[in-house]
């Protein structure tokens, strides 16, 4: 019971092509189960909608006449760095405007431009004999640019944690407000939508698979920064904290401004809420037996941020489904509870992702090269 990419393409090609989002299969599964849901799935899409502040844009301004070298540049007077070509930039989502508390950022920057709106350039040069200009201003959209692609070196955590404040004062973190004495727990990750929770051993998602990025296509660049598929994972093989993530590419040019807007955490900074979605193909029925597993089966650590050290102590673990019940229990007491993933956004994102599968707009790719991943888990669940 096998089936092939080229084989789920050509169902897309002819209009035959079965997928169901990942809520849709999982209560399908808990009916049909797996062998007679394997016989009626091609691909399983999955979807969240969350601040993702490892990502960024490059940036090719084009040359001016006379030619300038830039070594120092703003857009909307946050920093963006020169360090390679002449005139191409790199801005990154988490970089703050240079105007002190002024909520504004690299993740603004980023979707302003996607949005269409103008952008002010503000460039200092290196006056060389090749690059004679010293300084350059302006305003440019998107579409004056050459190049405007996102490169996110960390993002779409396969899972994640949950912040709560243990102190007696206000903390104000990635996660955004923590009230002191436990008064909430915030988690971003959305759960059992989350697209690499549906894949847990990187079986499908390799570099090179083409997904849903900002509202356009993007691609699997490699393995994102703080990937650690070692993490301690249940027997259903999904990790209890941090553990794979994902660097992605795609044109900015082709994205929404719905799927990529900035935001800002108070006394933190800036960040970028990005909706990344990605195709499950559904080649043999151990992938449905990854995505079969629910909310209640999937944990995440709840961590205090009181305590000012890089490994912080937990509370344990909890469930996502105990989490999206809008409170969980620590110490004895009803903590209230809030998510960072926008869950009815990423069911969208998903249901997004299967109409265009659906109507031919979108065909699979097979990963040139796999994620890493720990050779003794492999080892251990041979499926392929």
């Amino acid at each position: 019971m096998e089936r092939t990419l080229a084989e789920i393409n050509r169902r897309i090609a002819q209009g035959q092509v079965r997928v169901w989002t990942a809520l849709e299969a999982k209560a399908k599964l808990a009916t049909l189960g797996i062998e007679q849901a394997f016989e009626q799935v091609d691909v399983v899409t999955t979807g969240t909608f969350e601040p993702m502040e490892s990502s960024g844009a490059i940036l090719n301004l084009g040359h001016t006449d006379p030619p300038i070298k830039i070594r120092q540049a703003w857009l909307n007077g946050v920093p963006a760095y020169a360090g390679f070509g002449a005139v191409d930039l790199y801005i990154g989502a988490a970089q703050p405007s240079e105007q002190a508390e002024h909520p504004y950022g690299g993740g603004h920057v980023i979707a302003d431009l996607v949005a269409g709106k103008r952008v002010h350039l503000r460039a200092i040069g290196q006056v060389t004999d090749c690059y004679p200009r010293a300084d350059y201003e302006t305003t440019l959209t998107r579409d004056q640019l050459n190049q405007f692609y996102l490169f996110n070196p960390r993002n779409a955590y396969q899972n994640f944690i949950v912040g709560v404040n243990g102190g007696d004062r206000p903390l104000y973190t990635y996660l955004g407000l923590l009230e002191p004495n436990l008064g909430n727990a915030v988690y971003s990750n959305p759960g059992e939508l989350s697209p690499l929770l549906n894949d847990p051993l990187l079986r499908r998602v390799g570099i090179g698979s083409r997904i849903f990025l900002g509202g356009g296509i993007g691609y699997v660049a490699w393995e994102g920064t703080q990937h650690f598929p070692r993490q301690k994972r249940l027997p259903n093989q999904t990790p209890i904290g941090p553990a794979a993530t994902l660097a992605l590419i795609g044109d900015a040019k082709q994205m929404q401004a719905e799927w990529v807007r900035g935001c800002y955490f108070r006394n933190y900074g800036p960040s970028l809420m990005l909706g990344v979605g990605i195709p499950i193909p559904i080649l043999s029925p151990a992938d449905l037996e990854s995505i079969a597993v629910r909310d209640e089966e999937l944990v995440a650590p709840v961590i205090d941020f009181s305590i000012p050290r890089r490994v912080r102590p937990t509370f344990g673990l909890v469930s996502y489904a105990q989490l999206k019940s809008g409170h969980i229990t620590l110490n004895g007491r009803k903590v209230r509870t809030a998510p960072l993933a926008s869950l009815r956004r990423s069911m969208q994102v998903a249901e997004i992702l299967k109409q265009w599968i659906v109507s031919g707009q979108f065909t699979l790719t097979q990963p040139v090269a796999p994620l890493p991943l720990d050779r003794e888990l492999l080892a251990q669940n041979p499926h392929s």
